[in-house]
């Protein structure tokens, strides 16, 4: 059996699962809010901070992957597909909404 291929966020892969378990629980929140009829400014000024949760843990991921698996991919010859992809990766992060 083979290890698996270690990613760029392996290193800090706790932290990563610590933010996205806070994440979970900020929304699990929210469902409480709408379940408990809370003001919708409210709810929305929640959903905005889940969204900027979400924004710092996808700028992490693209900065581990700038800095790991398209390093390793240069080293292979595959610059131009790895550049290609993360950029694709970055405009559907940029089009939500």
């Amino acid at each position: 059996m083979t290890a698996p291929t270690p990613r760029g966020y392996t290193a800090t892969k706790d932290q990563l699962q610590g933010r996205l378990r806070r994440i979970e629980g900020q929304v699990r929140g929210v469902e409480k809010m709408v379940d408990e009829d809370r003001y919708c400014i409210d709810v929305l000024t929640q959903i905005s901070a889940i969204q900027a949760a979400l924004d710092k843990v996808a700028l992490g991921l693209l900065d581990d992957h700038a800095r790991h698996c398209m390093h390793n991919g240069a080293q292979e010859g595959r610059a131009e597909e790895m550049t290609s992809e993360m950029m694709a990766a970055v405009g559907r992060l940029l089009r939500r909404g």
